[in-house]
C-alpha cells in the first residue's frame, strides 16, 4: 500500500481536533447513579477523547475529582455537538469553548459564563505544506482558505492585516491538502500535522496566536448553575487544574490509557505528538514569564478580546465583564492575578 493510501485509512480514523471520521461507535458511555457522598457532574467536550482534553481525563483517573466530593463524566463530543446550547439549557454543568464564542453566544442572549481557562492559548492555525511560499499571515491576501465560515479569525486576519481571504467550507478532511501542495486549511497544530507526516507530507503552521488574536480556551457553565452551585464549581476547576498539571508536567499515561479507552480510534503516537506540541507552544500553561498560568483567567485580557470584537462589528457594543465571566470561583492561588 502507498504513502497516500495509507494515510487516507489512517485520516479515516483520527480522533483529532479537526478530522471527521467512522466515529459511530464513541458515543458517550451511559451514566450510572453517583456514587454515595459525592455529587454528581458532567462535561461536555467539543470532540472525541484526544490529549487536548488530556487534563479532564487525568483528574477523573487519578482520582482528583473524587478527592474534591465529586462524581465527574467527561462526555465525547463530534462534529454536531452544539456546546453552548447544551450547557445554556441545562443538559449538562460544564463544556469548554472559546472566549470568543462565548462572548458572540451572551451577546446573543444565551445565558453563559466562563469560570476558567482550559488552554492559555488556542491550537487552532493554518496548514500548509513547507513547499507553499506562504510564510505570514501578510502573505495569505487573495489566498484561497478553506475555514469555518463566519470564523472570528477569519474577519480578524483580513481586518487586522488589510488583506482578503476567499473562504471555502471546511469539511474536516484533509485528502484536498494532500493532493494540492498549495492548499491551506484551517487546523489544529497539535494534530494534523502529525497525519500529514504520516501520509508522506511536509506541514507547517501559522498558529493563529501569533496572529495577535488569543482567545483562551475555556470552561465554561450557565449563570444559573454558576450561582447555585458555586462550591461544585470550585471543586471542579481545582481538581481540572490538578489534572491538567499532572498530565503535562508529570506521567500522562493515566489519562492517556482512559482515552485510549473510551475512543478506539485514538493511537498513543497522536497522544504523543499532541502533548509535546501543546507543550513547547506553551498552550496550556501560557508563559509564566508574562504571568500566565494553568487555568488563570484575567480581566485585562478579556477586555481587550472584547474591545476586538467590538472593532471587528461581531459585537455591538461591549458587554459587562461580570455577564461573560467569574473571577472568585478560581482556585485561591490564581485570584491575586487576574488583575482589575
Amino acid at each position: 500500500m502507498n504513502h497516500h493510501s495509507t494515510f487516507i485509512r489512517a485520516a479515516a480514523t483520527v480522533a483529532s481536533g479537526l478530522l471527521l471520521a467512522a466515529f459511530a461507535g464513541c458515543a458517550p458511555k451511559e451514566k450510572t447513579a453517583a456514587a454515595p457522598g459525592l455529587t454528581q457532574v458532567a462535561i461536555q467536550t467539543d470532540w472525541y477523547a484526544q490529549a487536548e482534553h488530556g487534563g479532564f481525563y487525568q483528574a477523573l483517573a487519578k482520582g482528583f475529582y473524587k478527592d474534591q466530593g465529586l462524581d465527574v463524566d467527561v462526555l465525547q463530543g463530534g462534529p454536531s455537538t452544539r456546546l453552548a446550547e447544551t450547557v445554556a439549557t441545562g443538559r449538562v454543568a460544564f463544556a469548554i469553548g472559546r472566549s470568543d464564542d462565548v462572548m458572540n453566544s451572551v451577546s446573543q442572549g444565551l445565558p453563559l459564563v466562563i469560570v476558567g481557562a482550559l488552554m492559555q492559548h488556542d491550537p487552532q492555525g493554518l496548514l500548509l505544506h513547507e513547499e507553499n511560499p506562504v510564510n505570514d499571515f501578510k502573505a495569505l491576501d487573495g489566498k484561497t482558505v478553506m475555514a469555518s465560515p463566519g470564523a472570528v479569525f477569519v474577519q480578524y486576519l483580513q481586518s487586522h492585516y488589510k488583506i482578503k481571504l476567499n473562504i471555502m467550507p471546511l469539511n474536516y478532511g484533509l485528502a484536498q491538502f494532500m493532493a494540492d501542495k498549495n492548499f491551506i486549511q484551517q487546523c489544529f497544530v497539535t494534530n494534523e500535522p502529525f497525519y500529514v507526516r504520516q501520509g508522506g507530507g511536509k506541514p507547517k503552521t501559522l498558529l493563529l496566536a501569533d496572529s495577535g488574536l488569543e482567545p483562551y480556551r475555556v470552561i465554561l457553565t450557565s449563570q444559573k448553575f454558576a450561582r447555585e452551585n458555586p462550591e461544585v464549581v470550585r471543586a471542579f476547576l481545582a481538581a481540572t487544574f490538578k489534572g491538567w498539571a499532572d498530565f503535562m508536567s508529570g506521567d500522562p499515561a493515566p489519562g492517556n490509557e482512559l482515552i485510549l479507552k473510551r475512543n478506539e480510534n485514538m493511537s498513543k503516537e497522536l497522544l504523543t505528538y499532541a502533548i509535546g506540541e501543546m507543550n513547547r507552544l506553551k498552550l496550556v500553561s501560557g508563559d509564566p514569564g508574562k504571568g500566565e498560568r494553568i487555568g488563570l483567567l484575567t480581566r485585562k485580557r478579556l477586555r481587550e478580546q472584547m474591545a476586538l470584537m467590538v472593532d471587528l462589528k461581531i459585537l455591538a457594543e461591549p458587554l459587562p465583564l461580570e455577564k461573560i465571566a467569574r473571577f472568585d470561583l478560581l482556585p485561591a492561588d490564581l485570584q491575586p492575578l487576574v488583575g482589575e
